[in-house]
């Protein structure tokens, strides 16, 4: 697998005012689908985001149901096995991860399982942060 792709990127992709949009939307459209991935968890994320907006620029859920069938068309989707879950988290707290930290480092270890060779993401410093096999992936898009 070549690219993962953070939540921060997913939303800047489908919200057009977002300053990352242009360079998001670049990054999604550069990869086949055999190439590029996600983890399941930024389905929901992308989902209570673009929902969760301010005024005018909150999505639908209706819409939002439309760019997440967009993401599952373009991207393959990694789930972590139970085992795999706690793993991660186990992970994370030897790296003293607190808070909502542990979301970030829960989607680093779908981009590992799925063998990804870049882990695009606008949080590069939550992404660092997760130990160097994490950190030497890591690319804004």
């Amino acid at each position: 697998m070549k690219a993962f792709l953070d939540s921060s990127v997913l939303v800047a992709t489908f919200a057009g005012d977002h300053e990352h949009h242009a360079a998001s939307v670049k990054v999604l459209i550069r990869y086949e689908k055999p190439e590029v991935c996600c983890a399941a968890h930024s389905l929901a994320e992308v989902y209570s985001t673009l929902t969760g907006m301010p005024g005018r620029l909150r999505a639908s859920p209706d819409e939002a149901m439309l760019f997440l069938t967009s993401i599952r068309d373009r991207l393959s989707i990694v789930t972590l096995s139970g085992v795999e879950y706690f793993n991660a988290i186990e992970a994370a707290a030897a790296e003293a991860v607190m808070g909502g930290g542990i979301y970030d480092a829960l989607l680093a270890h779908c981009a590992l399982k799925a063998g990804a060779e870049t882990i695009y993401t606008w949080n590069v410093k939550h992404f660092k942060r997760l130990g160097p096999d994490i950190a030497r992936r890591v690319s804004t898009p």
